[in-house]
């Protein structure tokens, strides 16, 4: 909810923080550090932190060349995509099937990921996403 209202413009950081002093309000700061303002939707959010708490460099909203702005970029190399209802129509599937090959044809990965996916099996999400990694990062 923070970051939607800072990406509207109807709060700032400074302000929330400004209105949290004492103790009792060091768990609500605490939250607002996960707080970064770039997230396009709700879910991202989720995905965001998901990736973060496994310790995986995770950049959001990057503009690649040739490709457009991907959700995240996952170590430099990943992409993953959160998909919401609009890209089940016939125009956004064709859009993402060219940036899916226009990805692979660059040297990313892709991993595409719905709703369903990051609320109800994060897991699986973190699990597929370490497979990959693991398939290209030196450890």
């Amino acid at each position: 909810m923070v970051e939607s209202a800072l990406l509207q413009g109807r709060t700032t950081l400074e302000y929330l923080r400004g209105h949290l002093p004492g103790n009792r309000n060091g768990s609500a700061r605490a939250a607002l550090e996960l707080v970064d303002g770039s997230a396009g939707s709700a879910i991202e959010v989720v995905a965001r932190l998901l990736f973060r708490s496994e310790g995986i460099f995770t950049q959001t909203q990057v503009d690649l060349p040739g490709i457009g702005i991907v959700d995240f970029l996952l170590e430099g190399f990943l992409i993953v995509e959160i998909d919401g209802s609009t890209h089940l129509e016939a125009r956004q599937v064709k859009k993402d099937r060219g940036r899916n090959n226009a990805s692979t044809l660059a040297g990313y990965a892709v991993l595409r990921y719905g709703y369903q996916d990051v609320v109800f099996n994060p897991q699986k999400i973190v699990a597929e996403v370490w497979q990959v990694l693991r398939g290209r990062v030196v450890r």
